[in-house]
């Protein structure tokens, strides 16, 4: 996504009244007082699920509300729909974990310990009295399980949170073990795997995660943590083309979701189908204002999903629509922003001038020293190495560290591969020109040790697309195209990447490869704006192959 992700959840918050999942409720042979229900009847708009319960009718429909948008990651409205079960039913036990569960977040490595004790403690004073109120030993093992991960048991206790991780994570595969036909113990289970990926993705760690969620999906392909799941365990290019059918459903099963909505466009980024993530995330952006207008909050605009959204807009070559995104979060820059708006303000800055290789952002948009960060700097002086300002180039580079605040993996190392860049390029334009290759070669080397990162790409400008183009600048096509290949392994039909390398191809003598580069580029840029750079000449080679193709026997 950028060198830091915002220290700010995506999380999307939906007004309760405004959707609701229609309940439907089964009677089935569970223990006495208990009730098994499915979640999802006509006119559904969060999933289905089944997860039978202790506790009184109206006290479970809203639980199933509850875990219903604690699977589509709206923590917010979980919380409301719990808290509202145990108000009707205070003995309700699993609402209390339903509740608490809403404060830890797996995949952003985020929990809140002294809030979820909260609601656990308003069960009882302590986890024996706790587990001694749970009707069933089914229940009684889904809260020793939240017990284990907020350090309430003797194995959990005074542990750190990536260790309470990991034995939650265990305790998750005891349930599910114990209870197989439970598939909400199998999704939660997937989901506890994917939450101890401390140090990023990692495949092993991802394709366990997949393997208990695809079970949950075989048997309900409309349920919404299964799905999710899946499209978190695949969110890479490499895995992307197996999540293709989850990210196609997904909107679907839960369409009053605004996660939901965006979380398609995970796959969509790793397999370069930028259409769909335009249509993604336009409607989640829609979803998430209207339901922060029925709350009487202010709309989103430089928010995760704008981001996302920005960056499809400049795939396709929808530059005024990429503009107009940018337009309303510069809007916000001058009204009161919070910490996530300054984040997404600046790589979102970052991604305009990039990729639409417009070096005047500082201008367009300014910054502001009081709003400046990392990728705010970065920008400044990549664009500033562009338009041939070499001294304000040195002064921004000289503003890029690491920030006291930065808390995620490989930080420091993505600092050192935007310095890098610069300082290749800065060489390059002092004459050493071996030189500026050379650390720009060691920068594409550091990404590329760097684990898949899931969205637009971490490094704001890839380093491998940067050397590529700086070599194919040098003449040195073959190794132009090399890099050009690497980068778009990981970054899959990035058009930046695309464009260069059908340029080198073509001089490199490849006709019919480069022909197909130039056709995959036009269909991208089908409905781009004219006059972007490198249009007419995609249209042009592209309709020139075609009929060199015609003509073969």
């Amino acid at each position: 996504m950028s060198a830091f992700r915002s220290s700010i959840p995506h999380r999307h918050v939906l007004a309760p009244l405004l959707v609701v999942a229609v309940i439907g409720v089964l009677l089935t042979g569970c223990a006495p007082g208990a009730v098994a229900a499915r979640a999802g009847a006509d006119g559904e708009t969060l999933g289905r699920i089944d997860f039978p319960a202790t506790g009184s009718r109206e006290a479970h429909e809203r639980f199933l509300e509850g875990v219903l948008y604690l699977h589509n990651f709206e923590y917010d409205e979980a919380a409301q729909a719990f808290a509202a079960a145990r108000q009707l039913d205070p003995g309700f036990v699993l609402a209390y974990w339903g509740e608490a569960m809403t404060h830890s977040h797996p995949i952003w490595m985020q929990q809140d310990r002294e809030a979820a004790m909260e609601v656990l403690e308003a069960l009882a004073s302590t986890a024996e009295e706790r587990l001694a109120r749970a009707a069933t030993p089914r229940e009684r093992h889904w809260l020793r399980a939240v017990e284990t991960l907020y350090g309430n048991t003797p194995e959990s206790e005074g542990q750190s949170k990536q260790e309470r991780d990991r034995l939650y994570r265990d305790e998750m595969a005891r349930l599910h073990e114990a209870y197989p036909e439970d598939r909400e113990a199998a999704a939660f289970y997937a989901l506890s795997i994917l939450g101890t990926a401390h140090e990023g993705r990692d495949f092993r760690t991802y394709m366990r995660a997949a393997a208990v969620a695809e079970g949950v999906w075989t048997v309900n392909d409309q349920h919404p943590g299964a799905a999710h799941y899946l499209i978190h365990s695949y969110d890479d290019p490499v895995h992307a083309p197996l999540g293709l059918p989850m990210a196609r459903a997904y909107s679907k099963i839960a369409p009053a979701a605004a996660h939901a909505q965006h979380m398609t466009s995970h796959i969509f980024v790793a397999l370069g189908l930028w259409d769909d993530v335009a249509a993604a995330n336009e409607v989640a952006t829609d979803v998430e204002n209207a339901s922060r207008a029925e709350q009487g909050r202010r709309e989103s605009l430089c928010g995760h999903y704008p981001f996302w959204l920005e960056y499809g807009y400049l795939q396709l070559g929808r530059l005024g629509d990429a503009a107009a995104v940018m337009n309303r979060c510069h809007r916000r820059m001058g009204d009161e922003p919070g910490e996530g708006d300054v984040f997404h303000f600046n790589v979102m800055r970052a991604r305009y001038a990039i990729d639409a290789e417009d070096w005047s952002t500082h201008e367009r948009w300014p910054a502001g020293d009081e709003h400046a960060d990392v990728n705010g700097h970065f920008t400044d002086a990549y664009a500033a190495a562009r338009r041939g300002e070499v001294e304000a180039a040195r002064a921004h580079l000289a503003e890029i560290g690491v920030p006291e605040d930065a808390r995620r993996p490989g930080a420091e190392e993505a600092v050192a591969i935007l310095r890098g860049e610069i300082e290749g390029l800065l060489e390059i334009a002092g004459g050493q020109l071996d030189r500026g290759l050379e650390l720009l070669r060691r920068a594409s080397d550091r990404e590329g040790t760097l684990p898949y990162a899931f969205g637009p790409p971490e490094i704001v400008k890839p380093s491998a697309e940067l050397l590529a183009e700086e070599l194919a600048r040098a003449g040195r096509d073959q190794e132009a195209a090399d890099a050009f290949r690497a980068q778009l392994e990981r970054t899959p039909r990035r058009t930046a990447s695309l464009l260069g390398l059908a340029r080198v191809l073509g001089r490199l003598g490849d006709d019919r490869g480069a022909s197909e580069v130039y056709t995959d580029l036009a269909e991208i840029w089908r409905d781009a704006e004219p006059g972007l750079p490198g249009l007419e000449e995609a249209r042009s080679k592209a309709a020139a192959g075609a009929t060199a193709s015609a003509g073969e026997p």
